[in-house]
Formats: C-alpha cells, sequence, structure tokens
C-alpha cells in the first residue's frame, strides 16, 4: 500500500486543485507533481507570468511558497492505494481523503478544481463541500491528447473567476 503527501494548503487557500494519487517520482521526490513531464508547474507559470522555476534542492519548496502564496492548494483524492507505476488505471484499492476536514484548514476555500478524469471520479465527495466544483484536463503527460495551449486556457478560466491571475 503506498501513501501519499500531505495537503499543500494554507489558511488562505481559496482555490485547491485536487490529482488522484501522485506517480513515482513524485513520490520519490516526495513533491507533488514532480515528474519533469508533467505540466502542472509549466501552466502555473504561464498563468501568473512569473513563477519561480529554479533549478536545485530548494527549488520545489520555493515553488510551493509561491502557490501558496497565491492562495492555491494542491491535495489528492486517494491518501494510499496500491499501484504499479504511475498510470491512474493501476490504482487499486484506493482509500479516498476526508475532504471535510480540508475547510478546517482551508476557511477562505471558495472552489475545488479536480486535476483529470480519475480525480473528478470522486467530485460528488467534494461537491458535498457546498463549493463550486470543476473538472480539468489532466496535466499528465499521459493525456497527450490534449495540447498544452488547450490546458492553459481551460486552467486559466478557473483561476479567472476566482480571482487567481
Amino acid at each position: 500500500m503506498l501513501t501519499g503527501l500531505p495537503p499543500l494548503v494554507s489558511s488562505r487557500t481559496r482555490l485547491l486543485i485536487l490529482g488522484s494519487f501522485p506517480g513515482v517520482a513524485s513520490l520519490a521526490a516526495q513533491q507533488y507533481y514532480g515528474h519533469p513531464q508533467n505540466h502542472f508547474w509549466k501552466i502555473l507559470q504561464a498563468i501568473w507570468l512569473f513563477f519561480p522555476m529554479e533549478t536545485g534542492a530548494e527549488s520545489y519548496q520555493i515553488r510551493s511558497d509561491w502557490l501558496l502564496s497565491r492562495q492555491l492548494g494542491v491535495w489528492d483524492v486517494y491518501a494510499a492505494c496500491e499501484r504499479e507505476g504511475s498510470l491512474d488505471s493501476r490504482i487499486r484499492n484506493p482509500e479516498v481523503n476526508d475532504f471535510a476536514q480540508i475547510l478546517q484548514q482551508c476557511p477562505a476555500l471558495e472552489a475545488v478544481a479536480h486535476n483529470g478524469g480519475e480525480s473528478f471520479k470522486h467530485a460528488r465527495h467534494t461537491m458535498l463541500l457546498g463549493l463550486p466544483v470543476y473538472k480539468l484536463p489532466s496535466t499528465s503527460p499521459a493525456n497527450a491528447s490534449w495540447s498544452f495551449e488547450r490546458k492553459l486556457a481551460a486552467w486559466r478560466e478557473v483561476f479567472e473567476k476566482h480571482g487567481l491571475t
């Protein structure tokens, strides 16, 4: 059984991005969206124009702090699961996170956006929070049917609706 990452949120988080479960590279690095081909960080850089993309050991902490300062949070729908490799289709016996607790950590939360189809399968749980819920195209390199530009436009639209641009 693999264990996911803790939520990357603050009391100022207004928009929460929910992935499915960290891939192998992300778990090894203990970082959200740690695969170099994932578009997550590149999309944020394009939306916010200035986004710290330094390399080195401290870069993830710098990017995480910047993300939090922009009132964005990141978490996953699954707290734990069994899986070989990184594909969502290989997830077995998943344990869904307790979304009700996130409201206590994020009193300013105003919306939830699911990063991809596997995450969005659990929208019924996040809708119980009483907030707008969005389905965004997956930033995963496995989602090759969407160009970077299409992904960016969809993500930007949600960010703009919540004043995060």
